[in-house]
């Protein structure tokens, strides 16, 4: 389980990838709807500890 932050709203919410690599996932915010990719790369991860 992933804890992944929106760009948009910055709220925090529960990730967890079903198969495959994390970065070629996209998910959607449920509180603003706004879609972002979890993890393109290092410096633009929106994954939070």
């Amino acid at each position: 389980m992933l804890k992944v932050s929106c760009p948009r709203c910055k709220k925090i919410q529960s990730y967890q990838p079903q198969t495959g690599s994390i970065t070629d996932k996209i998910k959607r915010c449920v509180y603003c709807g706004c879609s972002f990719k979890v993890h393109s790369n290092q410096v633009k991860s929106r994954i939070i500890n």
